[in-house]
Order: structure tokens, then sequence, then C-alpha cells
């Protein structure tokens, strides 16, 4: 080789180097990581942790492996919406539409579970997955790049969620609780602890339902009459009466457009509001007076 030829291969080398430097980055926050697979060699793994219980991952021209441990800064005990509590941990994992060159396995105990393939240009969009973790369990996502020849299309990327175990509705895949129970309607407790530890407490009038086959989720298109409390802005408009949104639900819960007023409760689950508690807003009035009367409410709400 030419000594020109040495000069322009040094120049590419460095330029990877520091273009694969500059790409492999935790956030701030340790709850989000971005990086390269230029300058893994094939078959070795590299070790990530993340400590929140949300946040993303980018894996830019995957080759080798990532193994990922997520140890959030929640609570040593998760409480339910029904003040139980048993410490379990549901985790999900939405990948991104264009996810592409690695394949992400569930590290349970030593044992992998494929949780998302590498995708072909026609699959269809990959699903949510979930799983739950009981304490002092060892688990880990595990990410292991694709043989392609040409990587530089490639990129694996996800978004992550744990939360505490009132949350196992959520787990449309793993399916960690029946149906009947994801669907039953909530006891007075449980109301009155879903309006204290929900991210968002709205009364409104149901104005129609539609299907999301995607998700196999009931759309829940809700005219919200007064928001209580809202995580994000989940419920929006230009009416100083009134605002729309939508609350996901399963679809095998069979909800159906009703009239009437509803207290409406639940979880942001990766940016969509899913359903918790939705008792009628008069139901919900009589349980808060009593429970009131009887200095039981564990937290106030300005009911009318």
């Amino acid at each position: 080789m030419s000594g020109l030829g040495v000069w322009i291969n040094a120049i590419w080398i460095l330029f990877f180097a520091i273009f694969d430097a500059a790409l492999s980055n935790y956030s701030e926050d340790q709850c989000s990581w971005r990086g390269s697979g230029l300058s893994q060699q094939q078959g070795s793994v590299e070790q990530i942790s993340l400590h929140c219980s949300e946040g993303t991952l980018d894996w830019l021209y995957p080759k080798g492996a990532l193994r990922l441990t997520l140890s959030p800064r929640l609570p040593s005990v998760a409480v339910g919406p029904g003040g139980s509590s048993s410490g379990l941990i549901t985790a999900c994992v939405k990948p991104s539409e264009q996810f592409h060159g690695a394949q992400l396995y569930l590290e349970r105990d030593g044992v992998l579970e494929l949780l998302v393939g590498d995708r072909l240009e026609s699959s269809p969009p990959p699903r949510v997955r979930c799983f739950s973790r009981l304490p002092g369990e060892r688990v880990a996502l595990f990410m292991q790049a694709t043989p392609h020849q040409d990587i530089s299309r490639r990129i694996a990327s996800f978004r992550y969620e744990l939360r505490g175990d009132w949350t196992a509705h959520l787990s449309l895949d793993s399916n960690p609780i029946s149906s009947e129970d994801a669907c039953r309607p909530c006891n007075n407790t449980e109301i009155l602890m879903a309006v204290c530890t929900s991210d968002f407490v709205v009364r409104g009038n149901i104005r129609s339902v539609e299907e999301d086959e995607n998700l196999r989720a009931a759309v829940i298109k809700v005219s919200a009459t007064r928001v209580f409390r809202q995580k994000y802005a989940l419920f929006t408009g230009n009416s100083r009466l009134t605002s729309k949104g939508e609350i996901r639900t399963l679809l095998q819960c069979g909800v159906k457009p009703g009239s009437g007023s509803f207290l409406f409760t639940g979880r942001v689950h990766f940016g969509e509001a899913w359903l918790g508690c939705a008792p009628r807003y008069k139901d919900f009035q009589r349980a808060y007076t009593i429970a009131k009367a009887a200095q039981q409410i564990p937290c106030e709400l300005p009911v009318d």
C-alpha cells in the first residue's frame, strides 16, 4: 500500500473511532443509552446499566451484543391501587417501527426468551412486549446483532418502562393476569386509591369506542368536562368547558359507548392513556362522601 493509501486508511480509522465514541453515551440522568457497534468485535458483549423507570436505547450499526440491566429507582415496595403490595415489577419494551439488525431477548436466570426478532422490510410493526420480575430475580435484556453484509442502515432501538404490579393490565403479550381480572369493575377502596395514584383523573363522557387492531385494544374517545390531574397533556382542546382525549383498554373488556358521566383514572403507557378504574361519577361521589365522613379517604379531591 502506498504512503498516501496508508495515510487515508489511518484517517478513516480515526474518524470511525471518534464517531463511535461520540455516539456511545449515557444520558445525564442514566435513563437512556445511545451507541454504535462500529468498534465492537464480533462476538463481544458490551455491558450497559440504566437506572430509571423509563428511557430509551438506540444501537446504531449493531455488531456483537449488548447486555442491559435495568435497576430503576423505584420504591422498595410496589403498591397497587387497592393498597396491596407484592414487590412485583412489570417491564415493557416498545421497539421502534424501524427496528433492524438485532434480536432482543429476555434473560431470566441464564435462560434466553426471544422478545423481538430482526425485522424484514415487509414485516408488520413490532408490538409492545412485557414481562414481570419478582424481588431477587435476576433479569436482563440481551440484544444480539444479526449478520448482514451492509449494516449502514441498521438501527435497533426501543423504549422501556418499568412500573409496579398495578400496571400488569398493560402486559398485552405476556398476559400475567386473566382478562376477567383486568376487566372487572373496581371496588370502592380501589377507586379511592386510584384517584390518588393514577397518572390521570378525569371526569367526562364517552363519545365513541374504536378498535386498535395492532394493539388489540379498544380506544375510548372521551369528552372531558373536568381534568383533575394529568401527568402529560392527554386531554386538550380549545373549548373552555370541555377537552378531548383518548383512553385505551383491553379489547376483550368489551367497552361500549354509553350515556352519563364517568370518572376515568389510569396510567400513561409509552405516552398513551390506559384505563384503570372508571366508575360512573355519581357512584364515585357517593363512595367519596361516605369515606370522607368516616375519615378514610387516602387523598382529597374537589368533588362537586
